[in-house]
């Protein structure tokens, strides 16, 4: 291998290559530069030039006859000429065909050496054969050893060897045997492709020379061929002599044509062969090539390699260099040793004065302080030493290069070197930074060691100039705090993030590597304290957001939190989160979030058990109110407000965030002996928190996470700002509609005032019209623009319940009041509330708070009795209640969170439980429980309670049921015209209309919890109400899962509600369910008829004995036990009346005809009801009445089974 390397560099060294000057000229065919070359120099050239002058044109213009005359005078003084003329008379189809049968004859015999068609038997040496031979002969003994070349080449399987040739080695002949391989490769272009021809030339002595003489008189085949050399190149061109052969030839095609030198070396790229070969024509051609920022092309073209996005080209050119330091032969011949000298000599010409690591005392220092022994870095070289830096470090870190002693000398000079204050040098410090952790080993001596402290604590000493003065958010100081916290609390894999981050590079760090630095940082330089005290006077980020990048305060501030540095160290960390909360902006810093989670954590949750008082302070109260100073209640909301949106949203997360931790850890809180304080309920109170929410809803993909958490934290804390129909309703306000509206704003809407208003309404009983404009004009702003008007509506809610104030005035606050719900719901409650009090003469009226709301919701219906004839108001109650319902659970639950360990030991003592803790708490979440149902079923009761007629409302012929039946009659009556009036009359009424919201109402309560419909149906109410309820309420289906049980209770009453709920659910829903319990009910009807007592038997039976005839309605196959029931029912009430016997018993015989023969009877039936009720009517005997009931219903029954016949 040896013999072979020296070959390569030493056999072409004596011989005249093609110039750069005359290869131009023979691609542009410029005969002004040919002739001005000199003759060794047109020696080259003249097979390409001879063939040009003597084959017939392509090109016929006259330019290129004068050009021709031009190279034949330039080729008549030369004596050369005359033989390649010569060459160029020979057949070469002739020649081709034997070379062709040579070919065949070689492949027969397997490509030994034997006959040669082209060649006959040579009788001397190859070399003397050519010196002896004519022109033919030449041709053939040249074109003979070539194939033979090529063909070895062929059948070697890519393995290299050199073949030794008298014709290519005779440095006599050197001339005449190129210009016969240039004529044969131009004449033979099939048989001889360059590239193949090429290929083989690498095997020959001389064969970059030759292959150079080839390309130079076929100028247009150089891409060609220097692209077929690379793809079939070997992957490191250096670990074999045919590797460096390869290398060294396309290094002289390229010296030889420099142009195309750099689209070579992007060749190599592409196919990732001959990494050697990019690194030399990148030393060769572009060393000394400069970009604007001063890096040189050599160390963009290595650092594109190592730091690209080609994992492939990266693995490759690693290789390239790992391989290369295992060579024990690493002298100046080698393309890695020759770039990593030029890298050093660029690395030490940006140095600024070259300094040995000795360290110069203090004192000395002090009595000149005016002259620094460390010289900066210029301006001019800091860029470019940033990227010097990158480079080294992807050399050592992803290719493994292992510096020498004088590499690691003057890299730890640079680094430690002092940058002028400008943003680039900020970045080199964090660089220098990060590559003194990233490879620690750079640091070998205490003399160095002590350099890069000294070198450290000028960072710390400096780095608030570089903030100041370079005009960079992010600088290397928070970088040092980060690090500094990280190796405190021992987390060396984050530190191996950040500088991997830093760098921009994946490199493999061992944490044992960092030890040093560990010690250092901790011990020497950043003390906990130290680090804490510093980063509380760090300034704040103004308009932190997502788009400054870098390790910023936040960062530093974050993790001394998560390692309560703060608070171990007594450093109030309190005011600093407050400023950069407030100096915040979109899009929403990722950090933030986690920033309030960990300081909540450090606010509630102490350090350690043995000082439960070390916590940081909480925010403010007042801190809090100044925030969202400004955001409600005002007439120009955005021109108020002093803070972002952002710093308000974020401030809205702490509070609930909060408020959520805190209950969390009660438990926890209590074991310690800590009560944090809570903040207050009027606080709360005065946050427009709706409003918050949706300005945060337009801005969901710039706060990134923090609508959702928001949501969560609301869904949780505040069901009652939670509401679906909220949400549905604001899609409605937000919508397509809302933007119609707008552009049907006219300037009359924006002028009325909350004061006009007002005065409108005080003119309701009087005119209507001013009411009615105002109101429609303000149905066109915006929810936020309508806050200012929002006392005034609410307060003259009152007037509205007066007769004579139109529907359409209604409508239209309903409508308003909605709007206002979306932003500030809380508040319009409290006012709406206190608004629609009752209006009591001499009484003062109570205003409510938030607070007491809360506590009883059923105040919400403690309202002027004539709302619940006012459908428009009466929603606005309903949509109350719901909501208080729902912020009354959250109450109860949260106060039941907070007290329970403070009543817990009381709670012990009273019970004598003192080592059963748990009992004291089940007890009182059962409370909690119960007073929640207990509140829910008495909403559900009074607003049932409602929805009966008041006694005026009877008079004039309302029943609750009166609906249902005047439904059913507009399509059964036999006089339709009558039929619809009545039913309309009843459908338009206030009543109905009430009775439909209470009825949605309850449906969404008995969804959200069904144990409220159960609850409520124990309990009971009218029974004139069921037909209402059963039919209003799609969700009642689900008293079919308990009425068996309702049936089965003791109390009488209990029993016969049942029965009635169950008739109406089975004409409302006909379901095999409804069957298997309606069979139930007759079953149980059976048994109670033979226990009951005969008061109880009449009490029970006549209320429930209409409830068969719906039994057999929806459910034919009962009739046969429903007739069975009613005769034995009669048998018993005929065997109880002794004195009525012969009374009685006519009708049970009767009772009997009829069951078994009902088609007789059923034109009679009416007839007979009518005589045996008015024969019977003045009888009070219980038992006598209840035949005749039983009498009535078989006969409704049988009118029906034979009227659908």
């Amino acid at each position: 291998m040896n013999e072979g390397s020296t070959l390569t560099m030493t056999e072409c060294t004596s011989l005249q290559f093609v110039s750069p000057f005359a290869f131009e000229a023979m691609q542009k065919v410029d005969v002004v530069r040919l002739a001005s070359l000199s003759d060794p120099e047109l020696r080259l050239l003249l097979p390409c030039l001879v063939r040009m002058a003597l084959c017939a044109p392509a090109d016929q213009s006259q330019s290129w006859a004068q050009d021709k005359k031009l190279i034949l005078r330039l080729l008549s003084g030369v004596e050369a000429v005359n033989s390649i003329v010569a060459l160029l008379s020979v057949d070469f189809h002739a020649l081709e065909q034997d070379a062709s049968k040579e070919q065949q004859l070689r492949h027969k015999l397997g490509g030994g050496t034997g006959e040669s068609i082209l060649v006959s038997q040579l009788q001397h040496g190859l070399t003397l054969e050519f010196e002896h031979s004519d022109s033919p002969r030449r041709l053939r003994l040249v074109l003979s050893e070539l194939l033979a070349i090529m063909n070895k080449v062929s059948e070697s399987s890519g393995e290299f060897f050199f073949k030794s040739s008298e014709l290519f080695e005779s440095p006599v002949y050197l001339e005449e045997a190129a210009d016969v391989l240039c004529i044969l490769q131009a004449e033979l272009p099939s048989l001889l492709p360059i590239v193949d021809v090429a290929e083989a030339l690498l095997h020959v002595r001389n064969g970059s020379w030759f292959l150079c003489l080839l390309v130079a008189n076929v100028p247009d085949s150089f891409n060609e061929v220097c692209r077929g050399l690379i793809k079939n190149g070997e992957r490191q061109d250096e670990e074999s002599v045919g590797g460096r052969r390869r290398t060294d030839a396309l290094r002289f095609l390229c010296k030889m044509n420099p142009s195309q030198a750099l689209k070579v070396r992007g060749m190599v790229v592409e196919e990732c062969h001959l990494p050697g070969l990019g690194v030399a024509l990148t030393l060769d051609h572009t060393k000394n090539e400069v970009s604007e920022d001063g890096v040189t092309d050599l160390v963009c073209f290595v650092s594109g390699l190592l730091l690209g996005t080609n994992a492939k080209v990266r693995t490759w050119f690693g290789t390239f260099i790992r391989n290369g330091q295992q060579r024990k032969r690493e002298t100046s011949s080698s393309v890695l040793w020759q770039m990593r000298r030029q890298l050093l000599l660029e690395l030490m010409g940006i140095l600024p004065t070259v300094r040995s690591t000795r360290i110069v005392e203090e004192a000395d220092v002090e009595i000149e302080p005016n002259v620094s022994v460390y010289s900066g870095l210029k301006e001019e070289h800091v860029v470019k030493a940033s990227a010097l830096l990158r480079l080294y470090c992807a050399l050592m870190g992803i290719a493994g290069l292992k510096p020498t002693e004088e590499e690691a000398e003057q890299l730890l000079q640079l680094m430690t070197s002092r940058p002028p204050a400008t943003p680039a040098g900020v970045r080199f410090v964090s660089l220098s930074f990060c590559m003194l952790l990233a490879f620690s080993t750079l640091v070998s001596t205490p003399e160095q060691e002590q350099l890069m402290v000294v070198w450290l604590s000028w960072m710390i000493k400096e780095e608030a100039y570089f903030e100041s003065t370079s005009g960079v958010s992010a600088s290397f100081g928070e970088m040092l705090l980060l690090v500094a916290m990280y190796f405190h609390s021992n987390q060396l894999s984050a530190i191996i993030d950040l500088v991997c981050s830093t760098l921009g590079m994946k490199i493999v760090i061992k944490p044992s590597s960092l030890s040093r630095m560990k010690t250092i940082f901790t011990q020497e330089i950043f003390t906990e304290q130290v680090v804490t005290a510093h980063a509380v006077r760090v300034p704040v980020t103004s308009n932190l957001s997502a788009n400054i990048t870098g390790f910023l305060p936040i960062h530093c501030i974050y993790q001394l939190l998560r390692s309560r540095s703060f608070t171990k160290h007594k450093v109030s960390i309190k005011d600093w989160i407050y400023r950069q909360l407030c100096e915040t902006s979109t899009p929403l810093h990722p950090q933030l979030l986690p920033l309030i989670d960990v300081y909540i954590n450090s606010v509630l949750t102490p350090a350690s058990k043995s000082n439960p008082e070390a916590t940081n302070q909480p925010v403010t109260e007042q801190e809090i109110l100044n925030i969202f100073q400004g955001v409600t209640g005002s007439d120009n909301v955005r021109l108020t407000q002093r803070f972002s949106i952002t710093a308000q949203l974020l401030v809205l997360y702490y509070i609930l965030s909060y408020e959520e931790a805190l209950l969390a850890n009660t438990k926890t809180l209590a074991a310690m002996q800590r009560k944090p304080k809570s903040y207050s309920s009027s606080l709360m109170d005065q946050i427009p928190i709706k409003f918050l929410i949706r300005q945060a809803q337009g801005l969901q993909q710039e706060l990134g996470g923090l609508h959702s958490a928001l949501l969560r934290l609301l869904a949780t804390n505040y069901p009652h700002l939670c509401i679906v129909d909220d949400w549905i309703c604001e899609e409605e306000i937000t919508g397509t509609d809302a933007l119609l509206r707008r552009m049907l704003l006219t300037n009359n809407a924006k002028s009325h005032s909350p004061e006009q208003l007002q005065e409108a309404f005080s003119g309701v009983p009087v005119s209507h019209t001013q009411v009615m404009q105002i109101l429609e004009h303000l149905t066109l702003l915006s929810a936020s623009e309508l806050i200012p008007y929002a006392e005034v509506l609410t307060s003259n809610m009152n007037q509205l319940l007066n007769s004579g104030v139109p529907r359409r005035i209604l409508q239209r606050v309903n409508k308003l009041w909605m709007v206002l719900n979306t932003v500030m719901p809380r508040r319009l409650w409290v006012m709406t509330a206190n608004a629609l009090q009752p209006s009591i003469k001499f009484v003062r009226q109570q205003k409510y708070t938030q607070n007491d709301l809360m506590i009883d919701p059923l105040i919400v219906l403690r309202c002027d009795q004539r709302v619940h004839r006012c459908p428009p108001l009466m929603d606005i109650t309903l949509h109350m209640l719901n909501g208080y319902l729902l912020a009354s659970k959250a109450y109860l639950s949260a106060h039941l969170k907070e007290t329970a360990e403070q009543d817990r030991p009381s709670q012990n003592n009273t019970l004598g439980l003192v080592g059963q803790t748990d009992g004291p708490e089940v007890t009182r979440e059962e409370l909690k429980n119960a007073l929640l149902a207990a509140q829910d079923s008495a909403a559900v009761q009074i607003l049932l309670e409602i929805c009966l007629p008041t006694e005026e409302e009877k008079e004039k012929g309302i029943h609750p049921d009166s609906l249902l039946r005047n439904t059913q009659s507009v399509i059964t009556t036999s006089t339709p015209n009558q039929g619809m009036e009545e039913g309309e009359d009843n459908l338009l009424c206030n009543l109905r209309e009430v009775q439909c919201l209470i009825c949605c109402l309850l449906h969404q309560m008995y969804i959200a919890d069904p144990n409220i419909a159960k609850l409520v149906h124990f309990q009971g109410y009218p029974c004139e109400l069921l037909p209402l309820t059963v039919a209003g309420i799609p969700s009642m289906h689900i008293c079919l899962d308990f009425i068996p049980e309702l049936i089965a209770q003791p109390e009488l009453e209990k029993q016969i509600f049942a029965i009635q709920l169950l008739s109406h659910l089975c004409i409302q829903y006909a379901l095999p369910k409804s069957l298997s319990v309606a069979r139930l009910a007759v079953n149980v009807m059976g048994t109670l008829l033979t226990v009951l007592t005969q008061a109880k038997r009449y009490a029970f039976f006549m209320p429930t004995l209409p409830s068969l005839v719906s039994f057999c309605r929806a459910f034919p196959p009962l009739y046969e036990d429903i007739m069975s029931l009613l005769i034995q029912i009669g048998q018993v009430c005929a065997s109880d009346v002794a004195t009525q016997t012969r009374d009685i018993d006519p009708i049970i015989t009767r009772l009997q005809h009829i069951k078994e023969k009902p088609s007789r009877w059923s034109g009679l039936c009416k007839d007979l009801s009518y005589k045996n009720g008015s024969r019977d009517n003045g009888s009070m005997d219980p038992d006598v009445q209840l035949c005749h009931c039983i009498e009535n219903t078989i006969i409704e029954i049988i009118n029906m089974s034979v009227s659908g016949i």
